[in-house]
């Protein structure tokens, strides 16, 4: 099933949000500021945004440690604050950090999980015997969890999180510090999950991991949603098709900077650097430039269309007297679309 699919196929809103709003005490600036919000059944959706953005507030909320200051929410019906404690037995929380229990074994770890959430003895061996088969776990089954790699302490949480059935799990930032390959082996389950129908609210870093997984994802900044759609959709409102990276030869960091084809008109001497110089010239004189910016001692620039794409920006570059060390094209990617709206980048 399509991710299109799961959601025209979706019949319930699982996490409902209205004008939901967090203002913490001696500040008078929302975290989270008027949040509508409307998830289905059966989707992995993204919430993406640099630090202080109000993703955590955001996921404290619906997970019941935060108390809102406004507004409402909803989780599979249920009212997070009027009936909080059965909401926390609808959902399930996997963290950045290893939240196991040391002093139990793999399968304890699950099985214990288990009779915490009323299930008979019996059922929860039951579980966590198909869990650890279905995580590739069952030949650490009995071993203490201080002896498992990053990825399978990984697995292994997830794995706990959804012996109950929760209604929403949620995921914060699920792969980071994982290696490549314990990062495409967690990405495999959570498909497997969502093809299952199970809704996943997912906060990641990994621009590439919003685009492979999520349904939908929301750019969220200031507490506000900026951007709300599938990544698709997205990249292409960013009406450039590819990014071009020209590293100068000799060129350190300078502070970051952008200009449109719009803005540049003045001569480059007017620039505040070789970058910024660059920039200006290249906006000119290269077709399809929708608008260009200067980071970390690079010009990016962002095109729509055009022929020949490399050897032009190479020409006019060094028709300019400008010595490029390094010149590389990619497609518009999800981080395209998210520096273009806050203007920051996502960092670990």
């Amino acid at each position: 099933m399509t991710a299109s699919q799961r959601r025209e196929t979706a019949n319930e809103t699982v996490i409902w949000t209205e004008g939901l709003t967090k203002v913490y005490p001696r500040s008078s600036v929302p975290a989270v500021d008027g949040l509508d919000l409307a998830v289905g059944r059966g989707e992995l959706f993204g919430l993406l945004g640099p630090n202080g953005a109000g993703k955590t507030t955001t996921v404290g909320m619906l997970t019941t440690r935060v108390v809102p200051t406004g507004g409402r929410a909803l989780i599979g019906g249920i009212d997070i604050v009027a009936r909080s404690t059965l909401v926390k037995q609808l959902i399930a929380v996997v963290t950045q950090q290893n939240t196991l229990d040391r002093s139990l074994t793999v399968r304890e770890n699950l099985y214990f999980h288990g009779l915490l959430f009323g299930m008979t003895s019996r059922r929860a061996r039951d579980a966590a015997d198909e869990l650890l088969a279905r995580f590739r776990l069952s030949g650490h089954a009995d071993d203490p969890v201080f002896v498992l790699s990053g990825g399978m302490a990984q697995r292994l949480m997830v794995a706990r999180a959804i012996l109950h059935r929760p209604a929403v799990l949620f995921l914060d930032e699920p792969t980071a510090g994982l290696d490549p390959q314990s990062r495409l082996a967690l990405w495999e389950v959570l498909a497997e999950l969502v093809a299952e129908r199970q809704t996943i609210l997912l906060t990641t870093h990994n621009m590439e991991e919003a685009d492979r997984l999520c349904d939908r994802v929301a750019i969220i900044d200031h507490g506000r949603i900026l951007a709300l759609d599938t990544p698709a959709a997205l990249k292409r409102g960013v009406e450039a098709d590819a990014q071009v990276t020209v590293q100068l030869a000799g060129a350190g960091p300078e502070p970051a900077a952008g200009a449109g084809p719009g803005t540049a008109s003045g001569p480059s001497a007017a620039a505040d650097g070789p970058g910024d110089a660059l920039a200006e010239l290249l906006a000119r004189t290269v077709p399809g430039v929708v608008r260009t910016r200067v980071a970390d001692g690079r010009v990016e620039l962002q095109v729509n269309g055009g022929d020949r794409l490399l050897p032009r920006v190479l020409e006019a570059a060094e028709s300019g007297g400008f010595d490029v060390a390094d010149l590389s094209v990619a497609e518009t990617t999800l981080e395209t679309v998210f520096i273009r709206l806050t203007g920051k980048e996502l960092r670990d």
